[in-house]
């Protein structure tokens, strides 16, 4: 048998949520040609990454690669971080008083 390297599939998203641990949940947004009309279409799915140090967070720009399956919907690992968020939200402060 002759080993053939497997091309992994990537795919660029936004994360929607990461409130589950060591997972994050990434829109995937295409746009399609509507073939009647010619209107052009945006189509969104939602894809289950993992991700294993919990470094992403909502808004974030990321790389997902296709790998393995690691549970029952999750089968896409974190490979980057493109862009960081700027909506952070700030911790609120303590006042005493």
């Amino acid at each position: 048998m002759s080993q053939t390297n497997k091309i992994n599939r990537t795919l660029v998203g936004r994360v929607t949520s990461n409130k589950m641990c060591k997972t994050i949940s990434v829109s995937i947004e295409r746009t399609v040609k509507h073939p009647k009309y010619g209107k052009y279409l945006k189509r969104r799915r939602k894809i289950l990454a993992h991700d294993p140090e919990n470094q992403c967070q909502e808004g974030d720009i990321v790389l997902i690669q296709e790998g393995r399956p690691i549970s029952k919907d999750k089968a896409w690992s974190l490979v980057q971080i493109l862009v960081k968020s700027i909506n952070q939200q700030p911790v609120p402060e303590q006042t005493t008083g």
